[in-house]
């Protein structure tokens, strides 16, 4: 199983992986962010992104306000900043976005600790079904993307799960 709380496994990835590894250390993104405990998930982590996918940090904060005045003054002069702050799943969160070298960078913030957030279990849940079902599935998951599916709807599309394919894939048994 990948380490998936530390960058190391990208520098050997794929194009993108690599590219985000680059991007991540030379900005100090993640050092910069470390009194949030960042970690990177999504899809560029497990292999499954598309052209336009970005790159998204989970951060875990105790102050809000904190967070989000940290954000502002690391990101801010950053190209397309931007920061709001919303509920999801009844949890309130903080999401940053801006560019850096062309690439998206998204930044979610919630108090909750990261590998307890629903980002970070999905993308350990779609890993694990990744490694199970193999390179066809993969490039399945991949074509329902380029097809406009977002994750964790392809993941549902393709292993026939009913219901909210967002709850539905937290209960998944490999």
């Amino acid at each position: 199983m990948i380490d998936f709380s530390s960058i190391t496994y990208l520098k050997s990835g794929n194009p993108k992986q690599i590219l985000a590894y680059k991007i991540l250390t030379e900005n100090k993104i993640l050092e910069l962010l470390s009194n949030f405990d960042p970690i990177l998930v999504g899809t560029i982590p497990i292999s499954i992104d598309i052209e336009n996918s970005d790159l998204d940090i989970i951060c875990f904060w105790k102050s809000k306000v904190e967070f989000v005045s940290k954000i502002c003054l690391l990101f801010e002069d950053k190209t397309e900043f931007k920061i709001k702050e919303t509920f999801i799943d009844n949890q309130e969160s903080v999401i940053a976005n801006f560019l850096i070298d062309g690439l998206e960078i998204e930044i979610f913030g919630q108090n909750i600790p990261t590998k307890e957030q629903n980002g970070y279990k999905h993308m350990i849940i779609e890993h694990q079904i990744l490694e199970v079902r193999g390179e066809i599935f993969r490039q399945e998951i991949i074509k329902l993307k380029q097809m406009g599916y977002k994750t964790e709807p392809a993941f549902g599309e393709l292993l026939g799960l009913k219901g909210n394919p967002y709850l539905e894939l937290l209960d998944y048994k490999i």
